[in-house]
């Protein structure tokens, strides 16, 4: 078998300069895609890359044009990061357009209490903020193009990308409420995260608009983990006068109230109708498909690393932008009209 050929380690864009007879600004031009460099010196630069393996350092590239491609996503930690629909679907949504903008994503998992090393990065995409507003503020003050999707920061100048969570969780309930349902409950998320306060907010709003008084018991609230999810469900499903509906903060938590409810020998959607958040392709799957708020996680992330971009090339003017993105309701089998005897 033929090998791939590895870079040498030692090869500096000196040895590419030489080879190519050309300048090393020359060769700095060529790998950094500057349109003044044509013709032949451009062809003689990168047959003399491809021949010496050269792969140039992206902080010698900054060092040469004053500016790095290099983004970093950052992502507070928690347990189960990789098993979530909500960081997997920002990643591959920030990473996709990375590669297409020719940028390199850099992926820092944080634990909130400590700074990072913010050398060699051109800007940095923060996704969402729980309990790391220092960071924020550090990357903002050593001017760094920033940007933080998942929160909208209205306390600092920064521009944001966040979902409409208030609205997407008032418009389910509503929902709920036009079938008929009294006795909605709600398990929420992690209430540390604005989306899951958020959801809350919502779900309140739409019973005060609808007059609907519902004792505490009602609303659990748990970290956005199944094992949480199904504990709600067991304390929701065995109280005297259970809930005819319940609408959950994560798809996740509300594939597990469907569980739970299944061992119960609660019918879905003639006894109980769910509904979750998310639109998690997982919901489709199961005994009976849930309905769901969709929100925009890709068109977000994306949209982020297209404002980054503009901000990173230095092309837009750095106006705060502040933008809240619409989600959608989606209807599908978890959910039933409800007799008026039951409320």
């Amino acid at each position: 078998m033929r090998r791939q050929k590895e870079p040498a380690k030692n090869i500096s864009i000196k040895h590419v300069a030489k080879l190519a007879g050309v300048s090393i600004s020359t060769v700095s031009r060529v790998i950094n895609k500057n349109s003044a460099v044509k013709g032949k010196n451009r062809t003689q630069v990168l047959e003399a890359v491809k021949q010496l393996n050269y792969q140039p350092s992206v902080f010698a590239q900054r060092l040469a044009t004053g500016k790095s491609n290099v983004v970093a996503l950052v992502i507070p930690r928690y347990e189960g990061i990789f098993y979530s629909f909500y960081a997997l679907e920002l990643i591959r949504g920030i990473g996709t357009l990375c590669e297409a903008l020719k940028l390199d994503l850099l992926l820092h998992l944080t634990d909130t209490k400590t700074s990072f090393n913010l050398k060699g990065v051109g800007g940095i995409i923060f996704a969402d903020l729980i309990g790391n507003k220092h960071q924020l503020e550090e990357a903002l003050g050593s001017g760094i193009p920033t940007i933080v999707i998942n929160n909208y920061v209205d306390h600092l100048e920064v521009n944001c990308i966040a979902i409409d969570n208030a609205g997407g969780a008032k418009n389910a309930v509503k929902y709920l409420i036009g079938l008929g349902h009294r006795l909605i409950a709600h398990i929420s998320g992690d209430l540390i995260t604005q989306a899951a306060s958020k959801r809350l907010e919502g779900y309140e709003a739409a019973l005060k608009e609808n007059k609907i008084s519902l004792p505490a018991e009602f609303i659990i609230k748990t970290d956005y983990s199944r094992g949480q999810a199904r504990l709600a469900a067991e304390k929701l499903l065995k109280l005297s006068r259970p809930p005819t509906a319940i609408f959950t903060a994560s798809d996740s938590m509300a594939l597990e109230v469907m569980a739970v409810a299944r061992e119960l020998g609660v019918r879905i959607p003639e006894d109980l109708s769910i509904v979750g958040f998310d639109d998690n392709p997982s919901g489709l799957y199961g005994p009976v498909a849930l309905t769901t708020v969709r929100q925009p996680l890709i068109k977000m992330a994306q949209e982020s690393v297209r404002e980054l971009s503009l901000l990173m090339g230095g092309t837009k003017k750095p106006i705060t932008k502040k933008t809240i993105l619409p989600t959608e309701l989606i209807i599908r089998e978890s959910c039933q009209s409800v007799s008026s005897s039951k409320n």
